[in-house]
């Protein structure tokens, strides 16, 4: 059939491709991650094989859509605005150096964790060929927001991403110092956070720190429960990890940690005022004899 046209969607080379007829209508996708073509009009069958088969490599799988899973279904059902999915890594501080104060010190400090976070997200967003899901800036009342929470086949990791400025951090059991400055709660926070996390998730998370462009990083002997992670080292040593999810069980947790309302508490209704009773009428006395 002519004038079917094929239309890429997510991200380039890994999202599906969708077959449509000339009025927009879709008949047909090609999942590249699955290797598989669904059909949703079989009467086009031999032309949507046609005019996908440049797109084909291998053994390709071809019939109806499969079942929506538990997952799937979630997603379908949540709302577009509750979506954690489609946030960049520092989102919230992009937010906050276009909104924020003007002072030049400030603004200097959260462009450098804007950078390293961004440069963090990239390496943890790289992840999705090898089965990895990335969320960033998760809300966690109680504890402002996660920088990156990781699900993939290593667990779950609640990741807090701290700028190095080129100087020697250490990482000890309750502070974390970067070269001359005050040392801060991170290793602390992260654990609440990790916690926190496992509460909401009913799973194991892992809290990890991540130090970029630091001239080197030592952590003490005594930490052994925060995973410690380096731009040019998260990669392999994330992906070289112990299996401990199959991949059901990552969408799941994905599906259920990118619903904002997975995190943040439930709205109480709004309390309506009881309607007064209407007044009593007053009692007419019997006429007197």
């Amino acid at each position: 059939m002519r004038g079917l046209k094929v239309l890429p969607s997510g991200r380039p080379g890994r999202g599906r491709l969708y077959v449509n007829l000339p009025d927009g209508q879709a008949v047909a996708w090609y999942d590249r991650q699955a290797n598989r073509i669904s059909v949703l009009a079989d009467d086009h069958r031999e032309a949507v094989l046609a005019v996908l088969r440049p797109y084909l490599s291998g053994t390709v799988s071809i019939g109806p859509p499969p079942v929506p899973t538990a997952a799937e279904m979630r997603r379908l059902a949540m709302p577009p605005d509750a979506d954690l999915a489609p946030n960049r890594p520092g989102e919230a501080l992009l937010a906050e150096l276009e909104h924020g104060t003007a002072g030049t010190r400030s603004r200097h400090r959260l462009r450098q964790d804007l950078t390293a976070q961004q440069r963090m997200g990239d390496a943890f967003d790289a992840l999705e060929p090898d089965g990895w899901r990335t969320l960033h800036c998760v809300p966690l009342p109680g504890f402002g927001r996660i920088d990156h929470l990781l699900i993939g086949p290593a667990g779950i990791f609640c990741v807090r991403t701290l700028p190095g400025r080129r100087q020697r951090a250490v990482v000890g059991d309750l502070l974390l110092t970067v070269g001359r400055a005050e040392p801060r709660p991170d290793p602390r926070w992260i654990r609440g956070a990790a916690a926190r996390a496992s509460a909401v998730l009913d799973a194991k998370v892992t809290p990890a720190l991540a130090v970029v462009d630091a001239s080197r990083v030592e952590t003490a002997p005594t930490v052994r429960d925060i995973r410690v992670l380096q731009p040019p080292t998260a990669t392999p040593d994330l992906v070289g990890s112990p299996t401990a999810l199959k991949p059901p069980d990552i969408e799941a947790l994905f599906a259920q940690a990118r619903d904002t309302r997975t995190w943040l508490p439930a709205t109480p209704p709004p309390r309506s005022r009881p309607t007064p009773a209407p007044p009593s009428r007053p009692r007419s006395n019997p006429a007197a004899p």
